[in-house]
């Protein structure tokens, strides 16, 4: 299977090559079939350049029906069971897409709002300035098992749960690419940190990535940054030029984040295993996060307050007044004078025990 390389020509007649089941995350950003008529003019009276190349063009609805069906059909063939696909668009656009992807099966996880603080501004005033667009996140059916990095997405949004609305600024300033005349040399360029959110959140390190709308190789850029893999196709030659450009300048970053190691369940370790191995010590001295004194440990799997003995789930649950709470993630031990996670102690015990198996 090929990766990490832009093929060049039409995105549905490469699609039928690429091989059944062979790709684990799609980013798809089609043709919106904007449908503008007559010129658009800023305040100043000069003319606003949206929208105008040939690929944005068809013959009528029944025209662009006729090719979402075929890409995402060929979409739907080449996506891995456990795959999942993102497909952007605009409110003349992305209605028809949803309508066409739930009929070929596929299972809408979300629709992402991707709301712009910069968007271009409604020049004429006879509507509302549009300001956004939406993505809509897809598994190949009902029943995949798809991947998703909540945790990762969690501790990027401040250890707050991520939302389906996404602030995130237009394509500007350094990062929008700009040919010898001045003018953009893509019309839709997304933004990089748009790009970054879907594929932290639905690849894993190593995954193979398809653009079937390359264009100038955001996500090709962005795959490549955190350690997956590429295959864009694009019929534009310059795009596919200055893509590679971009790529080519791009260094690998690999950290917990861009491995997901957050996603990685925690080791089962009792305990008893932790006192045993010495990591702790019997009744041991338990805080929160604050450093705040709760209980220490008692016997067996047990922790005592000054009124009760429970699991550490149930006491954590107590102090926080919840009816349950994971007692691994609220507690801590103090170590030379400064707190450590009871948590951190599993996947310490786990290495030392990984080790004496080697």
């Amino acid at each position: 299977m090929q990766k990490d390389i832009i093929l060049n020509g039409d995105c549905v007649e490469i699609l039928k090559t690429l091989p059944n089941k062979s790709i684990n995350l799609i980013f798809a950003d089609p043709p919106y079939f904007m449908q503008t008529e007559g010129d658009l003019l800023r305040v100043g009276g000069d003319k606003f350049r949206g929208v105008e190349d040939e690929w944005d063009k068809f013959n009528n609805l029944a025209h662009y029906d006729e090719f979402c069906k075929a890409w995402l059909s060929e979409c739907k063939r080449i996506l891995k069971d456990n795959g999942s696909i993102w497909v952007i668009g605009s409110f003349q656009n992305i209605f028809r897409l949803g309508y066409i992807m739930q009929d070929l099966g596929f299972w809408i996880l979300n629709d992402v709002i991707w709301t712009k603080p910069n968007p271009v501004p409604n020049f004429k005033g006879t509507r509302f300035c549009n300001a956004h667009e939406t993505l809509l996140w897809c598994a190949k059916d009902k029943n995949a098992k798809y991947t998703f990095n909540y945790k990762t997405m969690k501790y990027l949004n401040n250890n707050k749960q991520e939302k389906s609305v996404w602030n995130i600024g237009i394509c500007i300033g350094n990062e929008r690419l700009k040919g010898d005349d001045g003018k953009k040399v893509h019309s839709t360029q997304k933004p990089e940190s748009l790009l970054e959110k879907v594929v932290l959140s639905s690849s894993k390190e190593g995954d193979l990535i398809l653009d079937p709308f390359f264009g100038t190789g955001t996500t090709g850029v962005v795959a490549k940054k955190f350690g997956r893999h590429f295959l864009g196709i694009e019929q534009n030659k310059l795009y596919i030029q200055e893509a590679q450009k971009r790529i080519d300048k791009i260094e690998i970053i690999s950290n917990k984040i861009t491995r997901a190691e957050l996603e990685i369940k925690p080791p089962k370790v009792s305990l008893k295993s932790l006192i045993k191995a010495s990591f702790l010590i019997s009744n041991e001295r338990l805080y929160n996060k604050a450093g705040v004194y709760i209980c220490h440990l008692y016997e067996g799997e047990k922790v005592r307050d000054e009124s009760e003995i429970l699991s550490i789930h149930k006491m954590a649950a107590k102090h926080l007044n919840k009816s349950n709470h994971n007692g691994w993630n609220y507690f801590y031990i103090m170590r030379d004078s400064k707190l450590k996670s009871l948590d951190s102690l599993r996947y310490e015990y786990q290495m030392q025990i990984n080790k004496l198996k080697l």
